[in-house]
């Protein structure tokens, strides 16, 4: 009987120890989860604009690396495209107009990942999993028409300046402003729009499919 009384003393005194750190871990858990779930809340904000930021910031560098690596191929293929029954393509000032074309393509790529990223992220949370590739369509679609108020009159300026119709793109502006009205900045806005916004759209959700099949397979083959 002692020995039963002496284990039921320690049981007694050993169980109370264990379920108050069984309630304090439960505590802790309740506290952390809470903790948890009101930062994912306060975050969202933040969550956005930090994507927003990072894509504008990104889109834009990546606009001017890519624009001005590649300028003297598009001037040549404008050039090109001008020269009818026999013209002479003119070879020299292949970077004539990448200045004022820069200032263009900074925020007209800036503006298609600024609308592109947060625009994807928004779909994929509201549409199901095997509707993925409708969110890329979507979202590379409006990018696209977004940044367009700002690709079309840089389209419009550069193209002119590559044919030499002007020295310098703020007498572009000025010149065709003052001869074709405001609305000669965005000549042919509905053949770009025709052209681009499917390009973008399929470019966008090729790639982001790709990618996600390519994440697919390395799983499959982790597992």
């Amino acid at each position: 009987m002692d020995r039963v009384s002496s284990n039921g003393d320690q049981s007694q005194t050993a169980f109370p120890d264990a379920l108050a750190f069984k309630n304090i871990n439960h505590l802790n858990k309740k506290q952390i989860s809470g903790c948890g779930t009101i930062c994912v809340k306060q975050e969202d904000p933040c969550h956005f604009l930090r994507v927003l930021y990072e894509s504008l910031i990104a889109g834009g560098i990546a606009g001017l690396v890519v624009e001005a690596a590649l300028y003297p191929i598009d001037t040549i293929k404008t050039r090109v495209q001008v020269a009818r029954d026999g013209g002479k393509i003119i070879w020299k000032g292949l970077y004539s107009g990448l200045g004022g074309n820069l200032a263009g393509v900074l925020p007209a790529s800036a503006l298609f990942f600024g609308v592109y990223e947060p625009t994807k992220q928004k779909l994929l949370e509201v549409l199901p999993e095997k509707l993925s590739a409708v969110a890329h369509l979507a979202a590379g679609a409006l990018g696209g028409a977004v940044s367009s108020i700002v690709r079309v009159p840089t389209e419009v300026v550069k193209q002119r300046m590559q044919t030499g119709q002007f020295a310098s793109a703020p007498d572009a502006v000025r010149l065709i402003v003052v001869k074709e009205g405001f609305g000669g900045m965005y000549a042919g806005f509905g053949s770009f729009l025709l052209r681009d916004l499917p390009f973008d759209a399929l470019q966008f959700c090729v790639y982001e499919q790709l990618r996600i099949g390519y994440k697919l397979a390395n799983r499959r083959e982790e597992i």
